[in-house]
């Protein structure tokens, strides 16, 4: 990191933000490798979706569509929602990014959960803001703590549900009690990037139309499986999402990702195929970490919190998993030292996670 200049300075808070640190996807003396650090979809995004992208570049030369109008009819068509209050980003963390470019500043407070995305408290400080950590209940969002936290400074609350990394969700009462009992000038963001792995959910939807303090955002990064391109979208109140798309630049997804996109929402029969995928690999991942003294919650979402006896034996996991060509994602910058957060792949890759783990257990034993 280089030093500060001694009078070009940029704006209160930007200094204090460590960088992201992604999923790594190389490792040395390892030609090919399983990557398991990034909750990526072991199976791609649709065929429709890479042919639609393949057939943009024929017009690679022309501006992108500024309003995402077709998109966000995709989107509606599929989640019955209104197009109108939908806004589109680059992944999202451009839409986190511009709620808190538009809400938050210097003066005023951004609450997340001690285990929550990183990116919340990123962008707090970019735009200024003061970012607030509250403390989980066994891996759990507490409605109670964030409550505690909450006051007349407070602008945006992040929470995801299902959370990352831990895998874990509330239920949608205690999402309801929150909305209700925030300070009425704060607006509740519930981040569902991994929401379409539970079957049946809305991500919230709901409680968005019902409320005019809630906003969700989503993401084809996750089961769509269109990571590489970067597209994602937020629902809210139409007086939240004029504002945001005040701030979004007019072009800020391009021509091939709209249209993977697009193919890529309208494919529910392979939605559901990822879905179902998932939750039957996760359930035989999970079984055999417990079974082998690997302790685990529940996970809702495609990757599985696998917690140690204590940080030194977690990185000695990990070492082991990095000498057979697997690479999952040490969690120590999201206050879990102790544990590892896997990527659930295909039924190979489980089998795989877990022979080594086993073995790794075994002489620990």
């Amino acid at each position: 990191m280089s030093e500060p200049h001694a009078t070009i300075r940029p704006q209160p808070g930007i200094l204090s933000i460590a960088l992201y640190q992604g999923g790594e996807s190389r490792l040395d003396g390892h030609a090919r490798v399983l990557k398991l650090s990034s909750n990526e979809n072991p199976d791609g995004p649709p065929p429709r979706a890479i042919e639609a992208f393949r057939d943009a570049a024929a017009s690679l030369h022309l501006y992108p569509s500024s309003d995402h109008a077709s998109l966000r009819a995709a989107i509606a068509d599929v989640h019955g929602l209104d197009p109108a209050r939908i806004v589109c980003g680059a992944g999202s963390d451009e839409i986190i990014a511009f709620l808190t470019q538009a809400y938050a500043g210097p003066g005023s407070e951004v609450i997340h959960t001690e285990h929550g995305f990183g990116m919340y408290r990123i962008s707090a400080l970019a735009a200024g803001a003061t970012p607030v950590e509250v403390k989980e209940r066994d891996r759990h969002t507490d409605v109670d703590a964030i409550l505690a936290a909450a006051n007349e400074r407070t602008a945006l609350v992040f929470i995801a549900n299902p959370n990352n990394p831990t895998g874990t969700m509330i239920p949608a009462s205690g999402i309801e009690r929150l909305a209700a009992s925030l300070p009425r000038q704060a607006l509740l963001v519930l981040d569902g990037a991994y929401a379409e792995f539970v079957d049946g959910f809305d991500g919230h939807a709901g409680l968005v139309e019902a409320r005019d303090n809630v906003v969700m955002t989503r993401t084809f990064s996750k089961i769509h499986g269109l990571g590489g391109l970067r597209v994602g979208w937020g629902y809210g109140p139409a007086h939240v999402i004029d504002v945001l798309n005040r701030v979004r630049g007019p072009f800020n997804l391009s021509t091939a990702a709209l249209a993977a996109a697009e193919a890529a929402i309208r494919d529910t029969a392979w939605t559901e195929r990822c879905r179902a995928a998932n939750a039957a690999n996760r359930a035989v991942l999970t079984a055999a970490l417990r079974g082998h003294g690997i302790a685990c919650d529940t996970s809702a979402a495609n990757f599985v919190l696998a917690r140690f006896r204590d940080q030194a034996e977690a990185e000695a996991a990990d070492r082991a998993l990095r000498d057979q060509g697997i690479i999952v994602r040490r969690v120590a910058g999201y206050r879990l030292p102790q544990a590892l957060r896997i990527t659930v792949g295909d039924a190979e890759a489980c089998a795989r996670v877990a022979g080594t783990l086993g073995a790794f257990m075994k002489v620990r034993a």
